[in-house]
């Protein structure tokens, strides 16, 4: 539990990649949503998030949610890249 908690510090500045908030337990909410959904689910997940970060991105946080935006599209490439 020590490394975990150690492991989560490192990502504490990272608002992008690895909220902190998201990584409260044993695994990453991204990845425990990917083990859950069948692979259909999760792409519409994927796309949901895309959309939701590229319409708000000028209302809300600016340059983080278009990196947000970025971040589910390379996962959704990942995805389809090894499909």
């Amino acid at each position: 539990m020590a490394k975990w908690k150690e492991m989560v510090s490192d990502f504490d500045s990272d608002m992008v990649n690895h909220p902190p908030h998201y990584g409260t337990g044993y695994i990453e909410c991204i990845d425990y949503i990917e083990d859950f959904l069948t692979e259909e689910e999760y792409i519409g997940y994927l796309r949901g998030n895309i959309a939701k970060y590229l319409h708000r991105w000028r209302y809300k946080n600016g340059i983080e949610d278009l990196k947000k935006a970025q971040w589910y599209g390379n996962r959704l490439m990942k995805v389809v890249e090894d499909a």
